[in-house]
């Protein structure tokens, strides 16, 4: 459950959990669920309950194995702050991170009122970023309960995006990444939206990493914006592979 990653904003993905439900329009066509479905029918072991939420206890310390630095997209089949997953699995995965600063971790949650409730009982470390998806302003919450977080990266992923988002309040946020939706039945995104987002980030300071159009063929629709590749991404610098970790208390 962790090997490399097509996904353009990381290098390989790490799943201790693997599974989840819909909480809101983004999930409606989710990629994880078509894939977990695929590996199923495949004969997987590690999804015999094809996409039920699942712990993988053996896969916490696989971090601890790797030999080459990398950038990990953590639990990219489920959420991991997911309401069916323990918060003492949770602390796990947050030890494992905090002690392997050599890798940068980044967890995306679309549940983030959990997130802001438990962040004070996990041990954050510098290697880890935290970030929220939001599709549309039915969601917008999200982006204010990340802020409550004490990561040293904060970030969003408006992916897929589905409507508007033309008020930001990017103070704070340290990364933003725009994609539209892929795969069947793959709902359009309006250029405008997009061109919206970049000039806030502009404006703000924020990194912008523009991931793709879209579309039932995202190879055809690529990711060109205003004749460029947008691959911004928050400057990591010479961390200390000791750097302390930060730990806040519970409100």
């Amino acid at each position: 459950m962790a090997g490399s990653s097509s996904i353009e904003w990381t290098d390989s993905t790490w799943n201790p959990v693997t599974g989840c439900t819909k909480i809101s329009q983004g999930c409606k066509h989710c990629y994880a669920e078509r894939m977990a479905k695929r590996l199923y029918a495949m004969g997987s072991e590690r999804y015999r309950n094809k996409f039920r939420v699942t712990l993988h206890p053996d896969l916490i310390d696989a971090p601890r194995s790797w030999k080459q630095p990398r950038t990990v997209f953590v639990n990219s089949m489920s959420d991991l702050f997911h309401e069916k997953v323990p918060l003492p699995f949770i602390r796990e995965v947050f030890e494992t991170m905090a002690e392997t600063p050599q890798h940068t971790y980044q967890i995306l949650t679309k549940r983030s009122e959990r997130l802001r409730k438990v962040a004070g009982a996990l041990p954050w470390a510098p290697n880890i970023w935290m970030g929220v998806s939001i599709e549309d302003e039915q969601v917008i919450h999200r982006l204010s309960d990340l802020k409550h977080v004490p990561s040293s990266v904060r970030f969003l992923s408006l992916e897929p995006l589905i409507g508007p988002l033309d008020n930001l309040d990017l103070e704070g946020i340290d990364w933003v990444i725009v994609g539209g939706e892929s795969g069947p039945k793959a709902r359009p995104m309006n250029p405008e939206w997009v061109e919206s987002i970049q000039t806030q980030c502009g404006t703000a300071g924020t990194e912008f990493f523009f991931k793709q159009w879209g579309g039932v063929r995202k190879h055809e629709t690529g990711r060109v914006l205003h004749d460029r590749t947008w691959d911004e991404k928050p400057f990591i610098g010479l961390r200390s592979f000791e750097s302390p970790l930060v730990q806040i208390a519970l409100p």
